[in-house]
C-alpha cells in the first residue's frame, strides 16, 4: 500500500524573514531559495507582494529561477493584493496564491473590525478572484486555534466550494497543545464537505515551545502539508523548524509512515547558508543543526560514542549532512575521550601515563572552559620531562 507524502512549505523567504534581523536583500534570497530547492521543499513561499516593491521583486526574481518547487506568493483577502501576487508569479513555473484573512472573534472584531458574515463573503470572493489567476489556491483562516470551531468549519468549507485546493489552519500565536491542534483537523476534515479532496496544511508557531510538536500532531490528524521555517526563523519566538520535523519524520518511521522529497543530507547545508545570509547562527544546543547537537563532554556520554554512536545519537551526523560528531574535552570527560583525542595527536599511553595525563587534565579543565589540542600536547610534554627528571642518573660530583 502506497504511504501519504507529506508537502514540505518553506517560508523561510517570507513568515522567517519577517522575524527581527532577518530581512534579506533580493540576492540573498535568490541565494537562499537556491539552496531550498537543493534541500527539495515542495513549495517555496518567496514573499508577501504588496508589502514593497522589493518583496514584489524578490518574488519575480525566484519565480524566473527556481523551477522545481511551487513559488508562492502571499495576500491578504484583498483585491489590490490578489493582483499584485499574481503579477509577481508572472514567470513562475508553478505557482500559488497563497490568502490568509482573520477567522477569530479577536481578530475579526478589534483588527479587521467586520463581522463573521462579512468574513464569509471576502473568504469566497478572494478565492474565487484567485482562482481566475492561478489553479493553485491556498486559504489560511489566520488565527484557527483561537476561532469557534463551528464558525472554522463554515469558512474552511466557504473557501473549498470557491476553489481552495489548500487549507491551511495556521496556529498563529501558538497556542495550541499537540493533542487541540490534532483534533482541531479530525474535526473540520469530518465535518466540512469535501475537505476528503484538498490537502490541509499546519502552520505552527513556538511561543509556547510546541511548534515542531504541534506540527507533528497536525500530521497526525490528517494534515498533509506542514510549513515550517530553516532554522525555526519567524516571527515572535519563531516558525516550527524543518529541520526539526524531517528528522523527527525520519528517526520515528515507526510512528509517522510518510514519505516526503527532502534530501535530509542536505539539511545542515541550508541552516548554514541562511546563518550566512541573516549573520546569526542558531543557538548552540539547536536541535539537529545546532554546533552541540552531535557534541558529547561528559564522560559517560563519550565512552558509548566511541564504543558505539547509537548510544547516545539516535540518527547519524551525516544523515542530516554534519561533518562528524565532536567530543568536547572538558571537566565532565573521562579518560576515554581523553586517550582518543591523544591518539589522534599521535600519543600513545600506557595505563600509569594516561592516569598522570588524565589528573593533570582535570586539573586544567576546573581553570579552563575550553581545552583545546596544544592544551593536551603541553600536558603530555610536561609529564614526560617530570618523568625524565625523576628517573634521570644523579651528576657525580667527580670532574
Amino acid at each position: 500500500m502506497a504511504q501519504d507524502r507529506i508537502l514540505f512549505f518553506d517560508t523561510t523567504l517570507r513568515d522567517g524573514e519577517q522575524s527581527p534581523g532577518c530581512s534579506m536583500t533580493q540576492q540573498e534570497k535568490l541565494s537562499m531559495a537556491h539552496a531550498l530547492e537543493d534541500l527539495g521543499v515542495d513549495i517555496l513561499e518567496a514573499g508577501f507582494a504588496i508589502s514593497s516593491d522589493g518583496d514584489f521583486a524578490a518574488i519575480q526574481a525566484v519565480s524566473k529561477e527556481i523551477r522545481a518547487p511551487r513559488i508562492a506568493s502571499l495576500a491578504r483577502a484583498r483585491t489590490e493584493d490578489i493582483e499584485r501576487a499574481a503579477a509577481s508569479l508572472e514567470h513562475a513555473e508553478r505557482s500559488r496564491i497563497h490568502i490568509f484573512l482573520a477567522s477569530s472573534d479577536i481578530h475579526l472584531e478589534y483588527k479587521l473590525k467586520i463581522s463573521r458574515e462579512e468574513a464569509l463573503d471576502l473568504a469566497a470572493k478572494s478565492v474565487t478572484l484567485a482562482r481566475t489567476y492561478v489553479d493553485d489556491v491556498e486559504f489560511s483562516p489566520e488565527d484557527s486555534t483561537r476561532t469557534d470551531i463551528d464558525f472554522l468549519c463554515k469558512i474552511v468549507s466557504v473557501a473549498i466550494e470557491a476553489g481552495a485546493t489548500t487549507i491551511n489552519m495556521p496556529d498563529t500565536v501558538g497556542y495550541a497543545t499537540p493533542n487541540e491542534y490534532a483534533a482541531m483537523f479530525r474535526t473540520v476534515r469530518e465535518r466540512v464537505p469535501g475537505g476528503d479532496k484538498i490537502i490541509f496544511s499546519s502552520h505552527c508557531h513556538n511561543d509556547l515551545g510546541l511548534a515542531v510538536a504541534n506540527s507533528l500532531a497536525a500530521i497526525e490528524g490528517g494534515a498533509r502539508q506542514v510549513e515550517c521555517t530553516i532554522n525555526g526563523i519567524g516571527e515572535r519566538a519563531g516558525n516550527a523548524a524543518l529541520e526539526e520535523i524531517a528528522a523527527a519524520l525520519s528517526v520515528r518511521r515507526d510512528r509517522f509512515t510518510v514519505e516526503h522529497n527532502l534530501k535530509l543530507n542536505h539539511l545542515y547545508a541550508a541552516s548554514q547558508q541562511l546563518a550566512q545570509v541573516i549573520s546569526f547562527a542558531p543557538s548552540p544546543n539547536k536541535a539537529i543543526v545546532g554546533s552541540n547537537a552531535f557534541a558529547h563532554e561528559a564522560g559517560i556520554h563519550q565512552h558509548g560514542v566511541l564504543s558505539n554512536p547509537l548510544t547516545y545519537e539516535i540518527m547519524t551526523p551525516a544523515s542530516v549532512g554534519v561533518p562528524a560528531n565532536r567530543m568536547v574535552l572538558g571537566k565532565h570527560s573521562g579518560r576515554h575521550a581523553l586517550r582518543s583525542r591523544l591518539k589522534d595527536l599521535g600519543y600513545q599511553l600506557g595505563a600509569s601515563d594516561l592516569e598522570a595525563a588524565y589528573r593533570a587534565f582535570t586539573e586544567l579543565a576546573d581553570r579552563k572552559k575550553a581545552i583545546y589540542d596544544q592544551d593536551l600536547i603541553n600536558l603530555v610534554a610536561h609529564h614526560r620531562r617530570h618523568e625524565e627528571l625523576i628517573s634521570a642518573e644523579p651528576i657525580s660530583e667527580a670532574s
